[in-house]
């Protein structure tokens, strides 16, 4: 018996860490312009939107932890919106950091998401987001927070067990192209709301004060993160 379970363990091991064969280069196009056809459309990406806020809380909490703060709660909210709520010093480079990998996570994501895909590496990138969703959902401090994570969740557990090797491809190629392009696009909104006057506390605003560096610098930093994360990303996906 013990012998056996071993054998699965390892055989399991082996499924996620091994490599898959790439898709036809039609497979990973399509996955592109399904990408496009939820996140240009207002009102897709008005939906689809949730996904990428479900990465940039996501950032905003493993950075946390990772520079020792103490993460207290996440919440999504239906408008697209989000909060992560982090015990600690106020000020410093654990702050700063925290603040910073909000609007940089879902390229950044998008980015090593490519590496692995780039590489062969489907099932492992599948059981990571898994991984990423379930440990997010422990953290999660509302309701319509939950049913997102755990729909997003679900998503991901459905593809990997129920479906085939061609089907996960696309679906893999889709989601980071996805976290790629919908990486570029919340920075560009957030600042044109800042141009009308809104969004006073915005990140950028709060790294401003934190780094006493203008607002507009963390724009840049923004920008530059997402527009080079889907252009290394992109090559890496088409293979060029």
């Amino acid at each position: 018996m013990d012998s056996t379970a071993s054998a699965s363990l390892a055989s399991l091991w082996n499924e996620v860490t091994g490599t898959q064969p790439d898709p036809d280069l039609w497979v990973v196009i399509a996955a592109l312009a399904a990408a496009l056809v939820v996140v240009a459309p207002h009102g897709l990406w008005r939906l689809s939107r949730n996904a990428i806020t479900i990465a940039h809380e996501g950032g905003h909490g493993l950075v946390a932890l990772l520079t020792g703060r103490t993460l207290t709660g996440i919440r999504l909210h239906s408008d697209t919106s989000g909060l992560t709520v982090s015990r600690g010093k106020p000020t410093g480079i654990g702050m700063i950091l925290t603040a910073a990998a909000g609007y940089t996570a879902p390229p950044l994501l998008g980015l090593g998401g490519a590496a692995l895909l780039g590489a062969g590496r489907i099932t492992l990138l599948l059981w990571l987001a898994t991984v990423l969703l379930v440990a997010m959902l422990v953290m999660i401090r509302n309701a319509y927070g939950a049913l997102t994570v755990l729909l997003t969740g679900g998503t991901f557990v459905l593809v990997s067990w129920l479906t085939g090797p061609q089907v996960q491809a696309a679906f893999a190629y889709a989601v980071v192209w996805f976290l790629l392009l919908g990486g570029v696009r919340p920075a560009f909104e957030l600042q044109a709301k800042r141009a009308r006057g809104g969004a006073g506390d915005s990140d950028a605003d709060q790294l401003s004060r934190l780094a006493h560096v203008p607002a507009g610098l963390w724009f840049f930093l923004f920008h530059a993160v997402s527009l080079c994360s889907l252009l290394g990303g992109g090559r890496w996906l088409l293979g060029l």
